[in-house]
């Protein structure tokens, strides 16, 4: 049965982000992953855990000005020094935080920048991300999303985050799968985590449409869940969508897996 982790930035959304921890505990979960800490101290989100008894399995780099609409600045050229000022603080949150996986957002695409920059920008931070990384012994992924819902993003698809991953040549360098974005983009869902199985670090989940909890949607995850376990996934799953209500009315899903 797949690790499920809750995503605080999604879930429990009722309650102050410091107050999730433990709504996430009181519900069942084991691990928590969320966007950014940034806002908050260390020490506090590390109190946090440990009294609820929850593992950190990801978070962001910082990612620009995420309230303005910024999703990420590793493919901007002109933000390279900011990129690597980033990577610099999410390493210390994470020794802190006993996270031990980083996702970069990639970020959308500027205008009037040659497409050919903006790779050679986005393979070059992630090369400078993925060395410093290791060094504290991390791993570094990037997620490819879906470009209906942010128009622009620079990595949209599996087949290109694989390209990537191939020139930068890092070794603690892997893909973040989320099934709701791989849906929208590409489908072909099971035969392309088996095909790219080696390469993922970490999977989330939503069902698609309306982003929800899985069996609100068109993806068969008592099926996808069943795969995961037979192809060997060790990962954890994290859980980002929007309930449809509360999140604990919506969390049956876990309970008719368990059943």
């Amino acid at each position: 049965m797949p690790q499920f982790a809750a995503n605080l930035t999604m879930l429990f959304t009722e309650a102050p982000f410091l107050e999730r921890f433990e709504r996430a505990s009181k519900a069942g979960f084991k691990a928590v992953e969320f966007l950014f800490p940034y806002a908050f101290s260390a020490t506090e989100i590390k109190e946090l855990l440990e009294r609820n008894q929850l593992k950190l399995v990801l978070h962001n780099l910082p990612a620009g000005d995420w309230d303005a609409g910024e999703r990420g600045i590793a493919c901007h050229p002109d933000r390279v020094d900011e990129f690597r000022n980033g990577v610099t603080k999410a390493i210390e949150y994470a020794k802190v935080l006993g996270v031990q996986q980083l996702n970069c957002l990639a970020g959308k695409t500027p205008e009037g920048v040659d497409q050919k920059v903006l790779h050679a920008t986005f393979v070059e931070n992630l090369r400078f991300a993925a060395a410093e990384l290791k060094k504290a012994n991390l791993n570094l992924l990037i997620e490819p999303i879906n470009t209906f819902d942010i128009p622009g993003f620079f990595l949209s698809t599996t087949k290109q985050a694989g390209e990537v991953l191939a020139e930068v040549g890092a070794s603690n360098l892997l893909i973040q799968y989320d099934i709701y974005h791989a849906q929208r983009m590409e489908g072909e869902l099971a035969n392309t985590i088996e095909k790219n199985l080696s390469k993922i670090g970490h999977i989330q989940l939503a069902d698609n449409p309306g982003r929800n909890e899985p069996g609100t949607g068109e993806i068969n995850y008592a099926y996808l869940f069943n795969f995961l376990d037979r192809i060997g996934y060790q990962g954890w799953i994290g859980c980002e969508y929007k309930p449809a209500s509360s999140t604990e009315a919506g969390l049956g899903w876990i309970k008719q897996l368990n059943s």
